[in-house]
């Protein structure tokens, strides 16, 4: 059984006190959040904020809040290595980009449908068929809704009433 990162009656250090080439006491910092059998955790963490600053953060977060901040640090400080310019901001931006692609590709993919669909009424017309439509499908839930139609683009949006006066008076 483990008990914040190490065996009971063999103390075995945890990454950060290995890496840091020091005795792991029994109340470390680290222990919990640093495993002796993930050492790249801790190395990648040290090497980007410093085992220093991360005893000092540690320290100040409420207990209940350092697995979250350890997270943090794990992820910026891997990213960190692998791109040690922009680092979380490279990724994010890659990302960005990725959703911007994608955004123009569904754009294009619903033209092209918007595109086929008038293609189809055109040539249904031609053809003397009338496409199908809510108000003559034959369904009871479009011929309801086909009842209650409302235009797409209401010119009158503004209920006068409630103004008090003409919207087009000085």
């Amino acid at each position: 059984m483990k008990e914040g990162g190490r065996k009971q009656g063999a103390p075995s250090p945890c990454a950060a006190c290995k890496l840091l080439r020091r005795r792991c006491a029994q109340d470390c910092v680290f222990a919990p959040y640093f495993p002796a059998d993930e050492p790249q955790k801790f190395a990648n963490v040290h090497k980007v904020f410093g085992a220093s600053n991360v005893n000092k953060m540690l320290q100040e977060l409420p207990v209940h809040q350092r697995g979250d901040a350890v997270s943090s640090m794990v992820y910026e400080a891997n990213a960190r290595v692998r791109d040690p310019v922009y680092g979380c901001v490279g990724a994010i931006s890659s990302l960005q980009q990725q959703i911007d692609a994608l955004q123009t590709q569904l754009a294009l993919a619903q033209a092209e449908v918007v595109h086929l669909r008038v293609r189809q009424t055109a040539t249904l017309s031609n053809h003397g068929l009338s496409p199908a439509s809510p108000s003559n499908s034959g369904s009871p839930s479009s011929r309801l809704m086909g009842s209650q139609m409302k235009p797409i683009f209401d010119m009158d949006m503004v209920d006068h009433t409630s103004l008090g006066e003409s919207m087009w008076s000085c």
